[in-house]
């Protein structure tokens, strides 16, 4: 199972937010390039990075920040938020970014999804966040009837090389994962299944892996505040 470690874009400056909430964010580094160059000096495989005005915005907002962690880093990163149209994409393609997050998108314009998978293979990701089991878009501002397993099952045959699974309400509040919510998807779907949200400790960390089905996890404010260390996790990890 691939350790994640995240950075979060708000402003320039690399932050978490509580329960998705832009009004209680927690700024945890003014240079978010030499916080990915840290994870990457720890040995981390790959970096998980999220415009969070751009998710807000439905445009990249902090392609500077993305652009410098780019330059000072050499593991692979993905991204989300404010891709929405296949020019983003590709534009972010071609700065570097190993693997786009669709997550909007993903409802609004499934053929997006579909069209984007097949042009870049390996090189698109769905991003489904969810309170109480049903989608969220646009940052989580907004809430829809979908439910998760059934947007994750329409994607089954477009390709796309894994689903960002995060529940809303677990998300920066160091209460643990959904580990059954999250088990649950990665056995419904054949496409790899990335967790997000409430990651805060080692013991996560295992039993997320213990299920013998999710292929990633994401975490973030624990490793800023130190209750989870970056190079123990990944050695616990190793198989």
């Amino acid at each position: 199972m691939i350790l994640y470690p995240a950075i979060d874009l708000k402003d320039g400056q690399a932050v978490r937010l509580l329960r998705g909430d832009m009004d209680k964010a927690t700024v945890f580094s003014d240079s978010p390039a030499a916080q990915a160059k840290a994870f990457q000096d720890a040995g981390c495989e790959w970096l998980h990075l999220v415009d969070l005005n751009g998710a807000f915005a439905g445009e990249p907002v902090n392609g500077g920040a993305v652009e410098a962690i780019l330059a000072e880093t050499s593991v692979p990163a993905q991204l989300g938020g404010g891709i929405r149209d296949m020019g983003t994409i590709e534009m972010w393609l071609s700065k570097g970014i190993a693997r786009v997050i669709l997550g909007t998108v993903a409802v609004e314009k499934p053929n997006l999804v579909r069209d984007a998978a097949k042009a870049f293979p390996g090189k698109v990701a769905v991003g489904i966040d969810a309170r109480d089991g049903r989608v969220a878009t646009k940052g989580w501002a907004e809430e829809t009837d979908v439910l998760v397993t059934d947007l994750a099952k329409s994607f089954e045959d477009a390709g796309v090389a894994a689903i960002i699974y995060t529940d809303i309400n677990r998300d920066g509040a160091m209460q643990g994962p959904n580990v059954a919510a999250t088990a649950d998807l990665a056995r419904a779907v054949s496409i790899p299944i990335i967790a997000s949200g409430g990651v805060s400790s080692l013991a996560d960390l295992q039993a997320l892996q213990e299920t013998g089905v999710i292929s990633g996890a994401i975490s973030g404010r624990a490793l800023y505040d130190g209750a989870l260390d970056l190079q123990e996790a990944l050695h616990a990890l190793k198989p």
